[in-house]
């Protein structure tokens, strides 16, 4: 077929996530819709046109992953998994069988271990040790947000007794005060990650890049909004997207890390780096359009921003201050520039809607459409000054997934475990709120995380109980925040998100229908085809 030719998608069961909800055929040209309704109605419209009989299968737009990571993705796998090891001595076996089956590997690089799996236990270098010596070991908490390192990887990174905790950040370091082998925050974020990013090649990095688009799509993904851009990263999606002749797998709207140095005129000036980066990469398929703040850390490693103590009676305090934030927050608002804020604990996302209100007040009202990351703790309060100003909730069901909140709860302790993840109050109060992965720190698949989203219920052990199941979501509803939502969240709601004349052909094919079948179905249900601008890639 020509890029012209006109194709009517027939007999379907299709979920449009817009204005009406529901439909039965779709006539696409050129990549793009043409008419979404009833069949009779397209049979009238359709003289000509390439039939693809649908046969009454499920239909629904492209998921569009709000926040993730994909050249990380694309480098996590092919690191060890540590994400199932039940305990110390099934990560320190996988860990010794990896390094024996590549004896001329440099280091050993694992990713998605869990706090708990330790019993209560601090991890430290010597349980590393114990499994592999001879060569540095790095290992990527699930949350990405610490690392876990051996006696080799602290010597090969410099880190020793003398050596400063970084701005944001902060190195292990035992009663001697001798690293310990832990590094939380910048220390692993930046630090660490930016000695593993010179060891990788530009070819290793566009593998690890077409591995991630391709994974994507197989499971449904039409469009990503990569969170924490830098030089490599948007480089990688560069080459990839040069090569495509103008276009990628799926679409990619990435948000440029602003990181934290201390110094305002530097933060500001990565700010107008951006801005240029914005202005620069525009289209249908890559742009720049915001930029990304760590406000605060994550609870399972305690580096949340928390209004009150964790229950080991440590409170840090956040990244940015409200002042330095502001500076950033108002210069990039100025700039037209979307502001992306990880805000974990209450009092980080405080913080980030405090720096949000002066920026109205020093520019001026109009639609921005910022966003404020994860939120898994935030008081009623600040749910409704959210959605006062406008401000797009960025929430990730498959991090409440009951199989990995033992060791969040224990880390608060109290009563706040019973406010975790609280997506229906959001939409409540008016606010829109867009559901991603952020992959690599939990499966990137939406099918699981949706049935996470309408079930509360764990995606890997689905015996477990649901956590919290008064936030569980309508099927809808949660369809809605993966796709049309996604798409607001990045400025593409005219071009995808929903199945509507004039928006892209972007949408999957399902072999079974959970509307009918139900939630359960979600975890059974397999892509049957992905339509990326009209054309099909699986």
């Amino acid at each position: 077929m020509t890029g012209l030719d006109l194709v009517h998608y027939r007999g379907g069961r299709i979920f449009t996530a817009g204005e009406p909800a529901w439909a039965e055929s779709l006539l696409a040209r050129d990549g793009t819709i043409e008419f979404a309704g009833d069949t009779a109605a397209a049979d009238s419209r359709a003289d000509g046109a390439r039939v693809v009989e649908l046969d009454g299968a499920f239909v629904l737009p492209g998921f569009v992953d709000a926040h993730t990571h994909l050249l990380s993705l694309g480098k996590s796998l092919r690191q060890v998994d540590l994400f199932d090891a039940a305990d110390l001595a099934e990560i320190q076996d996988r860990l010794a069988t990896a390094a024996a089956a590549d004896p001329a590997a440099p280091r050993v690089l694992g990713r998605s271990w869990l706090f708990g799996a330790l019993d209560g236990r601090t991890p430290d270098r010597h349980m590393i040790d114990a499994a592999v010596a001879d060569r540095p070991v790095y290992l990527a908490a699930n949350d990405m947000h610490s690392a876990w390192v051996n006696t080799a990887a602290l010597r090969e990174l410099g880190i020793d007794a003398d050596t400063p905790d970084p701005i944001g950040g902060r190195v292990g370091r035992d009663a001697e005060g001798e690293p310990d082998g832990m590094l939380y925050e910048s220390a692993a974020l930046l630090l660490m990650r930016r000695f593993l990013d010179s060891t990788v090649s530009d070819a290793e990095r566009d593998v690890a890049l077409a591995a991630a688009f391709e994974h994507y799509v197989a499971d449904g993904v039409t469009a990503a909004v990569d969170m924490a851009l830098g030089t490599e990263e948007l480089a990688t999606l560069e080459r990839a997207f040069a090569r495509g002749g103008g276009r990628l797998p799926l679409r990619v709207a990435g948000h440029w890390l602003v990181e934290r140095t201390g110094r305002t005129e530097d933060e500001v000036a990565q700010v107008a780096a951006a801005a240029e980066l914005s202005r620069r990469l525009s289209g249908p398929w890559l742009r720049v359009t915001g930029i990304k703040l760590m406000v605060d850390g994550v609870i399972d490693s305690c580096t949340a921003a928390m209004s009150a103590p964790f229950a080991d009676g440590s409170h840090p305090g956040p990244i940015w201050d409200l002042d330095a934030l502001t500076a950033v927050v108002t210069a990039a608002d100025a700039a037209g520039l979307q502001v992306a804020m990880h805000a974990i604990g209450d009092s980080a996302s405080d913080i980030a809607l405090s720096a949000l209100e002066r920026a109205i007040a020093a520019n001026g009202p109009r639609d921005r459409r910022h966003r404020i990351e994860h939120l898994e703790t935030v008081t009623e309060a600040n749910v409704l000054r959210l959605a006062r100003l406008g401000v797009v909730a960025s929430m990730q069901p498959v991090h409440a997934d009951p199989a990995i909140q033992d060791n969040w709860r224990a880390m608060l302790g109290d009563d706040r475990v019973h406010r975790g993840y609280p997506w229906p109050e959001f939409t409540a109060a008016g606010a829109v709120v867009a559901f991603g992965s952020d992959a690599p720190t939990a499966p990137h698949p939406p099918l699981p995380n949706m049935y996470i989203a309408t079930t509360r219920r764990s995606a890997t052990n689905p015996r477990l109980p649901a956590n919290i199941p008064g936030y569980a979501l309508g099927l809808a509803d949660a369809f809605a925040h993966a796709t049309r939502h996604g798409a607001y969240s990045c400025r593409w709601e005219r071009l995808t998100g929903r199945l509507a004349e004039g928006l892209a052909a972007d949408f999957v094919v399902l072999d079974r229908d959970p509307f009918t079948e139900g939630p359960d179905s979600l975890l059974r249900a397999k892509v049957h085809a992905v339509v990326v601008a009209g054309e099909r890639r699986t």
